[in-house]
């Protein structure tokens, strides 16, 4: 089941069209990648779902229902922006907005320590929010972000500002999360973030949607029938039936080669053309990355 349907929005500033017609859908314990590169529309979408702006055209669903702001309190939203009081202790920030979020005190502050003692962060409490570092402040903010338990999350660029080990703790956390039930739109321009997380995925560019599916299908979709072999001696296959793109020598005793399969045949038939002519160190077929087909499908629109 959806959790969360945009029906083709629009949305347009005087002469600028922030978002044109744009249609998801966004199944319930999902990770769900927003792409795009900057100023494609991503940040407008976003703040249409959470209510922030009103669109021009179409629809919000949120859980079978037209969304709307008391709905709104059922998301957790990390902007791109970072928005903490600065004079205020880390603490009291997240006390204040656990509050508005309407969780009692009681609650607020186990939420608070048991996130603190799985951070690793139980010393900030009285921090000033402005002493700690960007990364810091980051970590308290992705805190303030999940504290009440949110059916959906969204983050916007949510490892800026992060070293690799604490990324790598926040990626965690949020795999954490969808297993236990929410569902996460991660919103970036960071490929190999979206490579470890995202089971579906929807590009955006130029204020249209260019792609969106499963992550597994649309990556099937752009195989090309390609093999990345290697191989200790040089090799020639039967023109009609395969061809070798690339073939280089990686060291003293071995090659590379990348054999494209035509007309029907299959892998077992490239391994059988193979074997005679070459010992086989290494076979496996080429699967193009989600940055591969991002930066295809942005470059073919612009130059459109």
């Amino acid at each position: 089941m959806e959790l969360l349907i945009t029906k083709n929005i629009s949305k347009s500033y005087a002469a600028h069209q922030a978002l044109d017609d744009v249609s998801i859908s966004i199944p319930e314990q999902t990770i769900f990648g927003l792409l795009g590169p900057n100023g494609a529309g991503k940040t407008t979408l976003i703040r249409i779902i959470t209510q922030i702006i009103t669109h021009d055209t179409g629809e919000v669903i949120f859980n079978g229902q037209p969304m709307t702001l008391k709905l709104t309190e059922q998301i957790g939203y990390l902007p791109e922006e970072r928005g903490l009081y600065k004079k205020m202790k880390v603490g009291e920030q997240l006390l204040y907005l656990a509050r508005l979020k309407g969780l009692n005190r009681s609650d607020a502050v186990k939420r608070i320590k048991a996130w603190f003692k799985k951070l690793d962060i139980s010393a900030w409490w009285d921090k000033n929010i402005e002493d700690l570092s960007k990364g810091m402040q980051q970590k308290v903010q992705f805190v303030a972000t999940v504290l009440h338990e949110p059916k959906l999350i969204i983050l916007d660029e949510p490892f800026s500002g992060f070293d690799p080990v604490n990324a790598n703790v926040i990626k965690d956390e949020i795999l954490e999360l969808r297993e236990k039930g929410a569902t996460i739109i991660f919103s970036t321009h960071r490929m190999e973030s979206v490579e470890e997380l995202c089971d579906h995925i929807a590009m955006i560019n130029k204020s249209k949607k260019i792609l969106d599916g499963s992550k597994k299908d649309i990556k099937d979709s752009f195989k090309t029938n390609t093999y990345i072999v290697e191989h200790d001696q040089k090799i020639e296959l039967a023109n009609g039936s395969f061809v070798i793109d690339q073939q280089e020598q990686i060291d003293e005793e071995h090659y590379q080669s990348q054999v494209k399969i035509l007309n029907g045949h299959t892998s077992n038939d490239l391994l059988s053309a193979l074997i005679p002519t070459s010992q086989i160190i290494s076979f496996k077929e080429k699967i193009p990355s989600i940055n591969d087909i991002f930066i295809s499908h942005v470059k073919s629109q612009d130059h459109e």
